[in-house]
């Protein structure tokens, strides 16, 4: 029995490994071909859509269902189902530091081969899409809070209800549960409108299938505009994308980035870190040319950083002084907010509108040094010659998040614009 389950799993990641594969080469294959694929997805209770589901893997039957649990106060949410860099678990942790009033958790599904970051619960993907004792467990469960918010219009209880998100939203409505969407990028953001954003986009990027991306986009902010739902976004360029959302700052743990840095020596070379989450997104293709001829020169060390555990990130940032953020989406998120807290000089494109519509949100500048892919050898050389903006910069870094992505302002747009403006302690 343990020799076939064995077998069954390696057969499993074969298949993820050759769909991770097709989903790569997808601009290259003929319209027919990416129709028939898109069906699959959009049509999860089909014959091929279930049997799609099952190269998921089947549920470990000696696992206990898990499902989430609350205390019992008078707010108790729930986030789910993604904890992008962890994110659901933190702004949990600013909602309850906000409130003794408030109870919050979240929830997240794993998914193999991704990013590990901790939440209070942790659901097997074979388990999220194919055990119904778990989905009906978890469904009953989710009664018992008073509000939940839905990450990236993602379903919350798998195939229960056909990955339906609107069917939950009125399940859970119905028995007396407020909800809310929290958006986080390519779940919202249009190609179509981005690319006329910048010439950096991702989305002008030929080998870049954009075709689902821009049904998903136009299908969740339909959702979202028919729920008539309190709407969240955790980056502020989506702000152009939903423009009745409110920007809900990513949060950092300061204390876990703020490890004893290097001292930099006059005429070493500057230490830079560029840690894709994507590079095709992040725009690394574009600048890791320039990057390579200076750490050449000698005028910079460069080190990539792509594929470390979360768990190691704080150490590698203790040794840089300069992470290169996104140079495609002209935005900054988690990553960004973390290199800033460890005292480091981030440096990426981002566009005025939303340098802008951050000042008028925080009354603050975004400390992170602009630059394209064009302009970024010349930043650099000047980063390398001048200590002071170094120092000044990493300074500025630093206030930023702890004003900004310390999760207390986060926490109050949440309570402010859903949970209840009045409640003691609001700002």
């Amino acid at each position: 029995m343990a020799h076939a389950r064995i077998q069954y799993r390696r057969v499993h990641a074969v298949i993820r490994r050759a769909a991770a594969s097709v989903m790569r080469r997808r601009n290259r294959f003929p319209g027919w071909i990416n129709a028939a694929i898109d069906y699959v997805a959009d049509h999860p209770q089909g014959m091929l859509g279930k049997i799609a589901a099952r190269r998921m893997g089947v549920p470990d039957v000696r696992e206990p269902l898990a499902v989430s649990t609350v205390a019992n106060r008078r707010f108790r949410l729930l986030i789910a189902p993604m904890n992008y860099s962890g994110q659901g678990r933190l702004w949990s942790s600013a909602l309850e530091e906000s409130s003794t009033s408030i109870a919050a958790c979240n929830m997240a599904v794993a998914v193999p081969g991704g990013f590990s970051f901790p939440a209070d619960l942790v659901v097997p993907v074979a388990t999220y899409h194919n055990s119904r004792d778990w989905q009906v467990a978890q469904s009953e469960a989710l009664a018992v809070f008073t509000h939940v918010l839905v990450e990236a219009e993602e379903p919350l209880l798998g195939r229960l209800f056909q990955r339906d998100v609107g069917r939950e939203i009125e399940w859970l409505s119905a028995r007396g549960v407020h909800v809310a969407f929290m958006c986080h990028g390519t779940d919202i953001r249009l190609p179509s409108r981005h690319r006329e954003l910048t010439e950096w986009s991702p989305y002008r990027d030929p080998t870049m299938y954009t075709a689902r991306l821009e049904r998903l986009a136009l299908a969740h902010r339909e959702l979202i505009d028919r729920s008539g739902l309190p709407v969240f976004v955790s980056t502020p360029d989506l702000l152009a994308d939903v423009p009745q959302a409110k920007w809900c700052p990513v949060v950092v743990s300061l204390a876990r980035w703020q490890l004893p840095a290097r001292v930099r020596s006059a005429g070493d070379p500057l230490i830079v870190s560029h840690v894709p989450t994507s590079r095709q997104i992040k725009g690394s293709d574009l600048i890791e040319p320039t990057l390579t001829s200076l750490d050449n020169e000698g005028i910079i060390d460069y080190r990539p950083a792509g594929g470390v555990a979360s768990a190691l990130m704080p150490n590698v940032y203790a040794r840089t002084d300069v992470v290169l953020d996104q140079f495609r989406l002209g935005s900054y998120g988690a990553s960004a907010c973390e290199a800033m807290a460890a005292g480091r000089v981030v440096v990426g494109h981002v566009l005025p509108q939303v340098r802008e519509a951050v000042r008028r949100l925080t009354g603050l500048d975004l400390p992170v040094i602009e630059a394209t892919p064009s302009t970024l050898n010349n930043v650099l050389r000047r980063l390398a010659r001048d200590d002071s903006e170094l120092s000044e910069s990493s300074a500025r870094g630093l206030a930023y998040v702890g004003a900004v992505h310390d999760g207390v302002l986060s926490a109050h747009v949440l309570r402010e614009h859903w949970l209840d403006p009045t409640m003691p302690g609001s700002l």
